[in-house]
């Protein structure tokens, strides 16, 4: 296939598909540039269904070349690692939109690949790259129901603007990212600073409008240049095991699905599973494979039941499996102090959910450098979530983050970063970390809450607390009736259609998330989702606030202390020293503190002493001070000459006081009255062009009366 261009005016700014050329040998592959960001977007799909699993095996990939920015890679192999954060959350960012539009029961491998060739950072590569991945499934031969099509949304000074330069990211209240189809949206993302309800509906809703558009242009290369589809065999379980689950186990596992207790309802339903599986087993099998296969579909009835019992009790009955009313949220527990070393710690419990938060303060020195494609160079604050198995009651893997830690680590940070104070205000470097000790849903919301509570607790002058809340939805295609849900369990958002995550303050939203499972959602359901988000998120932050109603106005006796001092940006080289041979020496003499020090002068000290910052600020002081005329200084004498003593004035500085300054009367000797290591009080009374000091200990003295003078000998 030759190559073609397509081209497309999106907001003003020209976006160019290039197709036929490059990675021809990919099932589907497009070029995509939007200004001078380029991305190339492949697809890929195994021709036979990937046997003995039960999951859809799609992998999405977002590779970060750093040539894109003209950097070369940190680190001693020099090239590209593990992928950064911001990759990993761009991939899920790119797979959420794009999982739920495959076929039921389709089995094939698909591997969608993303690699950033070049990087402008006002067109985002993001964006770039989801429009790619759309496209090269589109148009290959892989059965997929797209187009999808995200955006990035911004608000400054009340005009939403699609895909905001940095410049406008930096004045906007609103970063938002949304993706979907024509009809409907189906990925959410978006931090907030405290903006409410009504405006973010309305930024969902442009940002659906830009996707509409985004689409269209999609259809027009697809009817120009896409593949027919392939014909893919999806996995179906054998109807005759089936009907045979369903005669003797079905209405025991409905009846099973209504146990209000977590563990108790799983068990059993976990018992009556294995014993459906025993009788399959028990049947006659022309091979063992045939046999392992028929025990496993068993299982897979056995949940799906389960699915649909719990589905059919909310649409139908407005029942949920523990009883709980639609809008109703479990019973909440908030503490905070449970850990007395550290600087902040709290306890957040919301019925079988539960986390624990630290908060860490650290010195300005210890942010986190970032080394991806963004203009980020360090972070200041870091929320880190973790996920232990045993929180769920199993066992597992133990290690680095996964996609989905890094995913609800990266939500948390953005909800709790909109209320946290200025560098300025509160020049420290802050890490909370959320353990997950139980879970039944929501965990991502949890850490949220505990999050606040031990920021608050660590003295942080939070601008208001922030609580977050999951929603759920059940709905029926066919009728169209559906069920929002506030506070989603384990069982509700493994079955349910939607995952939809408000983090906010008693003014406004801070942070959203959203995955579905269905095509899209409507504006309806955005709208009742959103209202019953906001009256669960005041009923939390009003247990949170029994627990702790204000920040910290002290911070914990273990977290260093901090004092802050301006120098002349022309000083600074003065206190780093040669080869850092001054700063050390202060930090040596002042028990180890830590010392920032920016560009415009600004210093901070930190310690777990107040004694030691003061003893260092006046180390800093000495070098920095610059002596002037009329100063007055008690100063120490550390070398004599015939004309005069050299004094120490403060710090390196030191003036010359002559002989015939010391006192109004005649000194024969500088030794008759003064010795190296004496103190003096001294003005100075002179300044040379290169900087010399001359001092005068006599004009701070009394001029003595005329008859004191001594009289002159009489020729």
């Amino acid at each position: 296939m030759a190559k073609q261009e397509f081209h497309f005016d999106f907001c003003g700014r020209g976006i160019t598909v290039e197709t036929g050329e490059i990675a021809k040998q990919a099932d589907g592959a497009v070029i995509v540039r939007y200004g001078d960001t380029v991305t190339l977007s492949t697809a890929c799909a195994s021709h036979q269904a990937k046997e003995g699993i039960d999951f859809f095996p799609l992998t999405v990939s977002f590779e970060e070349k750093l040539y894109s920015v003209g950097r070369i890679p940190g680190g001693f192999l020099r090239r590209e690692g593990r992928p950064s954060e911001h990759a990993t959350l761009t991939a899920r960012m790119i797979d959420r939109p794009i999982r739920p539009l495959f076929a039921e029961g389709f089995r094939n491998e698909v591997q969608v690949v993303n690699t950033v060739l070049s990087v402008d950072p006002d067109y985002p590569s993001e964006m770039a790259a989801m429009l790619g991945a759309s496209l090269a499934l589109c148009i290959s031969d892989i059965p997929f129901n797209g187009p999808i099509a995200g955006v990035h949304v911004g608000r400054v000074n009340g005009e939403f603007i699609a895909n905001p330069t940095v410049a406008q990211q930096e004045q906007s209240d609103i970063d938002l990212t949304v993706a979907g189809t024509a009809k409907a949206l189906n990925m959410v993302e978006a931090g907030a600073k405290e903006v409410s309800e009504e405006d973010m509906l309305a930024a969902l809703m442009f940002g659906h409008e830009q996707v509409k558009k985004l689409c269209a242009f999609e259809e027009e290369v697809i009817q120009a240049c896409g593949k027919p589809k392939r014909e893919i065999e999806l996995y179906k379980v054998d109807p005759e095991v089936d009907a045979a689950v369903r005669e003797g186990y079905e209405a025991k596992i409905r009846e099973a699905v209504s146990i209000k207790e977590k563990l108790d309802r799983y068990n059993k339903i976990d018992e009556l599973t294995d014993e459906a599986a025993a009788m399959i087993e028990a049947k006659e099998y022309a091979s063992e494979k045939e046999q392992a296969n028929a025990v496993k579909q068993a299982r897979e009835i056995c949940h799906g039941i389960e699915a649909d019992e719990v589905r059919r009790l909310i649409i139908e009955d407005k029942v949920r499996p523990d009883g709980r009313k639609i809008d109703e949220i479990r019973p909440l527990n908030s503490q905070v102090d449970l850990l007395p070393r550290v600087h902040g710690s709290a306890l957040f419990t919301r019925g079988e959910t539960q986390v624990l938060s630290t908060t860490t303060l650290g010195a300005l020195n210890e942010n986190q450098i970032i080394d991806d494609l963004t203009t980020n160079e360090s972070k200041r604050f870091m929320h880190q979530y973790n996920f232990p198995p045993y929180c769920v009651g199993e066992t597992g893997r133990m290690g680095s983050p996964g996609r989905r830690e890094i995913g609800h680590g990266a939500l948390g940070e953005r909800a709790l970063k909109q209320v946290l104070p200025s560098e300025e205000e509160f020049p420290y470097t802050i890490r909370t970390v959320a353990d997950v000790m139980e879970s039944n849903g929501s965990s991502s919301q949890a850490s949220i809450c505990a999050g606040t509570m031990s920021l608050m607790a660590a003295g942080v002058p939070i601008k208001a607390p922030v609580a977050g809340i999951a929603m759920g939805l059940i709905m029926d295609d066919e009728t169209g009736k559906y069920t929002v849900l506030t506070d989603i369990q384990g069982m509700e958002d493994h079955f349910g259609d939607m995952d939809f995550k408000v983090a906010g303050t008693k003014n406004g939203i801070t942070a959203l998330q959203m995955d579905i499972k269905t095509t899209g959602i409507t504006r309806d359901i955005f709208k009742e989702a959103l209202a019953q988000a906001h009256k669960a998120r005041l009923e939390i932050l009003d247990n949170m606030l029994a627990a702790i109603p204000e920040p910290r106005k002290e911070l914990s006796p273990y977290a260093p202390k901090m004092g802050t001092m301006k120098i002349d940006p022309e000083k600074i080289k003065d206190v780093i020293g040669p080869g850092g041979k001054m700063i050390n020496e202060i930090i040596e003499k002042c028990d180890d503190v830590k010392i920032d020090i920016d560009d415009d002068g600004h210093v901070v000290i930190y310690h777990m002493d107040q004694a030691a910052i003061d003893k260092a600020k006046e180390m800093i002081n000495n070098i920095v001070r610059v002596a002037k005329v009329g100063d007055v200084y008690t100063a120490k004498v550390v070398r004599i000459e015939k004309f005069g003593a050299f004094v120490n004035l403060f710090g390196n500085t030191d003036g010359l006081l002559h002989i015939s300054k010391i006192s109004h009367h005649h000194i024969d000797k500088v030794e008759d009255v003064l010795k190296i290591g004496d103190t003096i009080d001294v003005k100075v009374t002179e300044i040379d062009r290169k900087g010399r000091i001359n001092v005068s200990a006599k004009a701070l003295l009394p001029k003595p009366k005329t008859e004191d003078q001594p009289k002159k000998e009489e020729a």
